[in-house]
């Protein structure tokens, strides 16, 4: 029987950004959206249509959730009705009010992963020990990602409607030749430094029941190879946004191992990872009007020692 390969020797000459900013940087190749960036992504807005990026959470039915975690879950706290049964008192004035709570996963709905979020060995990014992540992140958690945010030009990729088809099927692969024949086929440049959203269709159908999350989930996505990698690295990739829950093929399908672009990415290129985007309506404003660039803002929660956070982005066409 042969052995399961590991993501130590699939990614053993894998390109890495390890202490390009410093030993103790915690955002990345965030650090690549500079003013300028910021400026060239403000260039873009020409009609100053706004699209919300997140999904709903918290809904009566469930959401759409990884295998292994449950959805979150909002609990009425005060309401019109605790006043009038006398649960409440109004205050001085005469004021009344309502108030629910909110618990749930950081990775809830549309969020974005900590750079520590994920690691293989005993090394999380930047070469910083994976035991900084007991009991909480010491390093690399969601704050400091939340305080310098993901602020850009953004470049919307439509592999879906590329393939001519409403979402791809179940571990259906994209691969680097993909990227660059769908942006061809939309007449999409991909300049460096480009916020990545790469639109599969697939959370939708999640979302509308056509596919089930269970424990054989398998969703579509990016694959891995050293050519696509090596593009990132090369492109000095800051953020990708995908519609899927982990943002590439849950096994690499020639390997088998499981999510090996978190670490080959996220892990050793400080890529930030932003999961379950809604973008289907930014995705049919692109196919009218032929532009797939604009201008993206986006920030997840401040949450001390976090592994992440629900983050709303916005996109300014």
């Amino acid at each position: 029987m042969t052995a399961q390969p590991s993501i130590e020797h699939l990614l053993a000459d894998a390109p890495n950004n390890w202490g390009k900013w410093g030993e103790n940087d915690e955002i990345g190749s965030l650090n690549y959206l500079t003013r300028e960036q910021v400026l060239q992504g403000i260039a873009t807005v020409r009609r100053g249509e706004v699209f919300s990026l997140a999904t709903r959470i918290a809904r009566p039915e469930g959401d759409p959730v990884m295998p292994g975690r449950w959805p979150p879950r909002k609990f009425m706290v005060a309401d019109r009705a605790g006043f009038v049964s006398g649960r409440w008192h109004d205050m001085p004035g005469g004021m009344e009010f309502a108030d629910d709570y909110l618990t749930g996963f950081a990775q809830s709905g549309t969020h974005s992963d900590a750079l520590g979020h994920m690691w293989f060995g005993t090394e999380i990014w930047n070469g910083h020990p994976a035991d900084s992540t007991n009991g909480g992140m010491s390093y690399a958690g969601i704050e400091p990602i939340a305080g310098h945010g993901i602020v850009g030009r953004c470049v919307l990729l439509d592999i879906a409607r590329h393939r001519g088809k409403p979402r791809l099927e179940r571990a259906e692969t994209i691969g680097l030749d993909d990227l660059l024949a769908c942006a061809a086929a939309q007449g999409t440049e991909l300049p460096p430094r480009s916020i990545l959203l790469i639109r599969t269709g697939w959370l939708a159908a999640v979302e509308r029941g056509e596919e089930l999350v269970d424990e054989n989930y398998w969703e579509p996505g990016l694959t891995y190879s050293p050519e696509l990698v090596s593009w990132f690295q090369e492109n000095e990739i800051p953020c990708l946004v995908t519609d899927t829950m982990a943002n590439e093929t849950t096994y690499e399908p020639a390997t088998g191992i499981q999510l090996p672009l978190h670490a080959a990415l996220m892990r050793n290129l400080g890529v930030v990872f932003t999961e379950m985007a809604d973008l289907d309506a930014l995705a049919d404003d692109c196919a009218k009007d032929g532009e797939y660039q604009a201008f993206f803002c986006a920030s997840p929660l401040k949450i001390s020692d976090a592994t992440g956070s629900s983050i709303n982005p916005v996109v300014v066409k």
